[in-house]
């Protein structure tokens, strides 16, 4: 079974080629960016399931600094979307200073392949938990009762319970 889309973001185009044909049997899609200036907007475009990023896309600069600008942006529009770190310049501090942004977890080039896809899998699935029954039922009782403007009634009777069952499911 493959994963759905990953997006790449990383300013060595040597370094996508890899990592296109690294993933090539992991991912339905493989989205690249060689700047990631045009990580918004390809967003706004595609459903990703996953975003591989690296940490610094100006010569010179190794730091991170600008990574974690990037990883701070998504978080702030796409929490939904796991991220994944990618630099060669690795430091203990950079890769907590990354978790504690939000980075579902931190790879270092040059990268191990099987240890890679592992990550990647990982950040997907942890970013797919499975709701509890029970906050499932909460939320779609609370979606009716909107529905019915609050009407207790009418509520219980698109759910098809009686008004008591209702009301105790409301106080649960």
């Amino acid at each position: 079974m493959k994963y759905g889309t990953i997006l790449i973001v990383d300013d060595n185009t040597s370094i996508l080629t890899a990592l296109k044909i690294c993933l090539a049997d992991v991912f339905e899609k493989i989205i690249t960016l060689a700047n990631p200036d045009g990580l918004l907007a390809k967003l706004q475009q595609e459903r990703v399931d996953v975003i591989l990023l690296d940490m610094n896309f100006t010569m010179g600069m190794n730091n991170g600094q600008e990574g974690l600008t990037w990883l701070r942006t998504i978080h702030r529009l796409h929490a939904d979307i796991p991220v994944v770190l990618v630099t060669a310049f690795a430091d203990v501090q950079l890769a907590v200073k990354g978790l504690k942004a939000g980075a579902a977890d931190f790879i270092t080039k040059p990268w191990d392949n099987d240890e890679l896809i592992r990550t990647l899998k990982d950040a997907i699935d942890n970013n797919n938990k499975v709701a509890t029954l029970e906050s499932v039922e909460t939320e779609h009782v609370r979606k009716v009762l909107d529905k019915c403007h609050g009407n207790v009634s009418r509520a219980a009777e698109l759910l098809g319970i009686t008004r008591q069952t209702l009301y105790s499911k409301i106080k649960k």
